[in-house]
């Protein structure tokens, strides 16, 4: 489970803050000709934090969010936000029928989990997504890029794309795309989580408190140029992010 702490943290900052902005934008490039496609009435995030991706893919696709997550401080803020439908459940124990659901959201869940044990949640997702349903992960990756905001954030694990795309195979997921993320800045996060936090003997500490203006504006510029690749149906061979994009078979 999530440091507690952390859900105040991220509902100060992932309106407005680069990191949130940014990915956001990324997963829209990927979700937008998925959703021009085909209609999802009933979507379920399975892991939705405070609520606000909930919100916003609401707001942007029409879809009917079924916003759960495990940690009850999450749903409190899921609540100002006017979300119904909220459910405290474990995403290795999902509370729903069969195929209930048009698609699944999970965004950096299962990484809280001990390695090993991601073939539940994965074998749940599938469960309660109709047949030919849509199911979209992301996930922390590549362990050399673990960092204090990581063990802050009480991340378990992370993962490399070969590894993600046979967990979503071994549970019958169609991959449709699969792609690191926040890739342009990996030069400066390697920098900062290898030489920098080490040599100072940092503290485990949140990674999502507000910056300066000019340093977020400037932050979100690669993340930009980044959604824009990977809406042209491109990738990236590494990052600090990855992304699955499938199909229930």
């Amino acid at each position: 489970m999530m440091n507690p702490a952390e859900f105040a943290n991220i509902a100060n900052s992932e309106e407005h803050f680069w990191w949130y902005r940014g990915m956001r934008e990324i997963m829209f490039r990927l979700l937008d000709p998925l959703a021009r496609k085909q209609r999802y009435e009933r979507v379920l995030e399975a892991g939705c934090g405070t609520g606000h991706f909930s919100k916003v893919l609401g707001e942007r696709y029409g879809w009917t969010l079924y916003p759960m997550d495990l940690g009850r401080e999450g749903l409190d803020f899921a609540r100002t936000y006017g979300l119904g439908r909220l459910t405290q459940a474990d995403i290795q124990a999902l509370p729903y029928r069969d195929g209930a659901f048009d698609a699944l959201m999970s965004m950096d869940v299962i990484v809280h989990l001990p390695r090993g044990k991601e073939d539940v949640p994965m074998a749940e997702a599938v469960r309660v997504v109709r047949p030919g349903g849509l199911i979209a992960i992301r996930v922390s990756a590549l362990d050399i890029l673990r960092s204090r905001h990581s063990m802050f954030a009480h991340e378990r694990q992370r993962f490399t794309r070969p590894r993600l795309i046979e967990l979503a195979e071994r549970h019958g997921v169609r991959v449709l795309r699969c792609t690191y993320a926040n890739s342009l800045l990996m030069p400066v996060a390697f920098a900062k989580f290898r030489l920098w936090e080490p040599l100072f003997a940092a503290e485990p500490a949140s990674g999502v408190t507000p910056v300066a203006g000019w340093l977020d504006r400037m932050l979100g510029v690669p993340l930009t140029l980044e959604s824009r690749w990977i809406g042209a149906g491109l990738g990236f061979p590494a990052g600090q992010s990855l992304i699955l994009i499938g199909r229930r078979g």
